[in-house]
């Protein structure tokens, strides 16, 4: 795997530091960062740049960079507009290995200012200088005292070194992050700002932080991914070094693409394409900041749970419902436990107490303080349970909750086993945190997280994908950019895919002789590469029963091309296919995540009520049928009221197939329609009624 440029490594740790714009006042965004870097321990040199002043906070002025002794590692630009595209040209020329551009007014004020970012981001590359932003708040690397930042969250939340990076596009959001985890006791290391990445983007930089030993849990802030190769090395080696990634990109909403769009002057993606690109690689997607930064006590304390069964514990019975209610939500099963388990709980707890689980056991343990300490062995050894929730909802005087905090601590110690507690008084919470457990204000919270850590190392265990195995795709030469769709069908039956059985036709004759050996009923549909959709021209006859209907559909088809002008490439004849349910599969070339393929509920009311999946290649058949059964239609799929189940094992593999085609085709395939897809019952299969390959743009190829 490619090592992280030079520069960007250099950059995390460099042996100097030029500050152009540098100020006496610590409160401008010019004074914080000398601030910083005296007051947080940064151990190389520092040259303050002000052609006003000898001397800056303390510290030796220069005129300009000229004047240094040496070419420094790292310059940060902390003035505006074209001053900062002037400084950035002068770091590049002076041999700035990396040059921080805090300046604001670039591409996220529209074409003029975008235009002007990347004439400064290829000023530097001219030059071999990496540039970070511009609109950027710095780079913290608190390990080495390196805090080239402006935010003023580090005046508000003291720092601490730590296992935690995080790394964003947005200042304010990895400072948020930041104060949130600083706030929890959690140590962070990396806190990087990269602004609107007109060079370096977010996951370049994160390739270079993943490298860091003293890593051991990645958050990501993005707003658009425009590297999706890059955050895939990312992924694969937080993989390698053991992890994990949880990663908030917003912009999940048309609205909120037009935001990201205009906070950093970058293009949004499609949300269900970053949705399946995440899930592909192992990175876990919250939805907020605070489901970004909720499971990372858990994370932290090096917990891989194998299953996702949860046992859950509370002095009150009120908490137990709730987290039989939240488990239920989650779809986190309740661990059964095994008879030997609820007798030993019986002999343990009161009579009035339940030995089911959640274990509610009651207010005994006001009398009785050892109680925990008594079922929590009892518990551990059933090995049912996979996760657990410990819920203290009031304790106060005559409770002995430091007892409660040791044994809980004692427990989680011997099984090795994810447990969460929650506990909304702050004296309670503050002594199991104190004894090293990860503590939450609610139920909900703590819950929250553990499932979130358990579905997240499933995503972490699942095996690499398959390589692609699969012989080069041909596409037939042919005017426009569709084929067709008896060559489209053609190209599918080719590598493996069930197509309706079918004759193109051109002329009556061989219509009737393609009725006659297809058998009644039959489909008749006019086949050109001009009209990619038929349908509403009147051109699909379904159902035709006589040879006599088939050649009044035929030459009516024929009429109506020449009427609208398409040049007719025959006409179609088609067995009308039987099966129990209509669904509709697509493959396509994004421009940032490549081929990307589709499964979804097909049916006239399928833009209506869309009920679709995604997929990136390549993935196997297994990982098919986890997304078919996230369909919405997935129970009906299974088989209801009586009808049988849908053969989910055949379209698994059409899916897969789909995928390897598009991805063999190397880019000369744009997209590919499959609408609609019949599906058989279990051990029926599938067949393909109808499909449009599109070719790509000669620059796409």
């Amino acid at each position: 795997m490619t090592k992280p440029p030079d520069q960007l490594r250099r950059a995390l740790d460099p042996g100097s530091i030029a500050l152009i714009g540098a100020s006496e006042n610590p409160n401008k965004v010019g004074g914080r960062p000398l601030l910083y870097l005296q007051r947080f321990g940064y151990r190389g040199r520092i040259y303050p740049i002000n052609p006003n002043r000898g001397e800056v906070q303390g510290v030796k002025a220069y005129p300009d960079l000229a004047s240094l002794p040496e070419a420094p590692d790292l310059a940060i630009v902390m003035v505006a507009g074209e001053a900062a595209a002037a400084a950035v040209e002068a770091c590049a020329r002076r041999g700035v290995k990396l040059a921080i551009c805090m300046a604001s007014g670039f591409g996220e004020t529209g074409a003029p200012g975008k235009a002007a970012e990347q004439a400064m981001a290829a000023t530097a590359r001219a030059h071999g200088m990496r540039l970070v932003g511009p609109n950027s708040q710095g780079l913290v690397n608190f390990g080495t005292g390196t805090v080239a930042s402006f935010s003023t969250m580090f005046l508000e939340a003291a720092p601490a070194d730590g296992p935690v990076a995080i790394v964003s596009q947005s200042g304010a959001m990895s400072a948020v992050a930041y104060g949130l985890l600083r706030g929890r006791g959690i140590g962070v290391r990396h806190c990087h700002a990269t602004g609107n990445d007109a060079d370096v983007g977010v996951a370049e930089l994160a390739r270079a932080v993943i490298e860091d030993e003293g890593v051991r849990l990645m958050l990501l802030y993005l707003e658009t991914i425009p590297d999706a190769a890059m955050l895939a090395a990312v992924a694969a080696r937080a993989r390698q070094r053991g992890v994990p990634i949880v990663a908030l990109k917003t912009g999940r909403t048309a609205q909120g693409q037009r935001a990201a769009q205009s906070h950093t002057g970058a293009l949004a993606n499609e949300d269900r394409t970053v949705d399946a690109f995440l899930r592909q690689h192992g990175i876990w997607r919250a939805r907020d900041m605070a489901g970004l930064v909720g499971a990372a006590e858990l994370y932290l304390k090096g917990w891989r749970p194998q299953g996702r069964r949860l046992v859950a514990i509370s002095n009150s019975g009120a908490s137990c419902v709730m987290a039989a209610d939240l488990a239920s939500d989650l779809a986190l099963p309740l661990a059964v436990f095994a008879e030997a388990t609820r007798r030993d709980l019986a002999a343990a707890l009161p009579g009035f107490a339940t030995t089911r689980n959640p274990i509610d056991i009651t207010a005994a343990l006001l009398s009785n303080n050892r109680l925990f300490g008594a079922i929590l062995p009892i518990v551990a050894k059933d090995p049912a349970a996979d996760l657990f929730f410990i819920a203290i909802p009031v304790a106060g005087q005559g409770y002995d909750v430091d007892a409660f905090a040791r044994d809980t601590a004692d427990f989680a110690a011997a099984t090795g086993k994810p447990v969460a507690v929650a506990a909304p008084q702050a004296a309670v919470a503050e002594r199991f945190r104190a004894a090293g457990l990860p503590t939450f204000a609610d139920e909900t919270d703590a819950v929250l997280a553990l499932d979130q850590l358990a579905r997240h190392w499933a995503l972490l265990r699942r095996p690499a994908p398959p390589a692609l195995a699969h012989h080069a795709v041909a596409v037939p030469a042919g005017r426009g950019r569709f084929l067709n769709e008896a060559e489209s069908l053609a190209l599918l039956a080719a590598h493996g895919l069930p197509v309706v059985p079918h004759r193109l036709c051109r002329s009556e004759a061989e219509a009737r002789i393609a009725f006659r050996d297809l058998g009644s009923p039959v489909a008749v549909k006019a086949c050109s590469a001009d009209v990619p959709h038929k349908s509403e021209l009147g051109l699909v006859a379904l159902g035709l029963v006589s040879e006599a209907a088939v050649v009044e559909a035929f030459a009516a088809q024929l009429a109506k091309l020449e009427e609208i002008g398409a040049e007719p490439d025959g006409i179609i004849v088609a067995s009308m296919a039987q099966g129990q349910r209509e669904l509709v599969l697509g493959a396509r070339l994004d421009p940032v995540f490549g081929p990307v393929v589709m499964i979804g509920d097909g049916g006239k009311y399928v833009e209506a009520l869309p009920d679709i999946e995604l997929l990136l290649p390549p993935f196997a058949p297994e990982e098919a049928v986890e997304a078919i059964l996230r369909l919405r239609i997935a129970p009906i799929l299974r088989g209801v009221r009586g009808e049988p189940a849908c053969d989910i094992e055949a379209l698994a593999q059409a899916v897969a197939r789909l995928g390897a085609i598009i991805a063999a085709a190397r880019g000369r395939i744009a997209a590919i329609d499959l609408n609609p897809v019949l599906v058989g019952a279990a051990g029926q299969g599938l067949t393909v009624l109808d499909a449009l390959v599109e070719r790509a743009e000669p620059a796409a190829i």
